[in-house]
């Protein structure tokens, strides 16, 4: 009887087939796509999945500047964050961080769909993303995916 054809097979980081790919963010909505770089950085749209290890791909996110916020979250939505000073509480809308970085509203959204843990620091350093069409991984020769 083969006994491998029914085993499960458990990836670690030297099996892992890790891959380069591109996403456009160009009329795309933050939160759908920011679920699916997540979904791709983890890995979990390939057969070998593995929750414990890195499996997921390198994600490049191109023209985060031109991505969209439903309602009226460009004005109502607050991020907070705390400079661990005392009375160190700040306050900025999606509109004050895209005028500073528009990198980071795609950033900070994936990264709260990431876990909260050691793999989950390591998952997001595969994430690189850029406000324009420009990067500079063409050495890489990454993939279009279409979200």
């Amino acid at each position: 009887m083969n006994t491998e054809s029914y085993k499960t097979v458990s990836l670690n980081k030297n099996t892992v087939d890790k891959r380069w790919v591109i996403v456009d963010a160009e009329a795309k909505v933050l939160g759908r796509l920011s679920s699916e770089v997540a979904k791709l950085l983890r890995g979990k749209q390939k057969p070998g999945y593995t929750p414990h290890v890195d499996c997921g791909d390198n994600v490049i996110v191109i023209n985060a500047a031109k991505v969209k916020l439903t309602g009226k979250k460009w004005t109502d939505k607050v991020y907070v964050r705390h400079t661990g000073y005392p009375g160190g509480q700040r306050f900025e809308t999606p509109r004050q961080v895209m005028e500073k970085a528009p990198e980071r509203l795609v950033e900070r959204a994936v990264k709260g769909m990431l876990p909260k843990n050691r793999l989950g620091r390591q998952l997001f350093r595969n994430l690189y993303v850029y406000a324009g069409a420009e990067h500079p991984h063409q050495a890489q020769k990454p993939t279009e995916v279409k979200i």
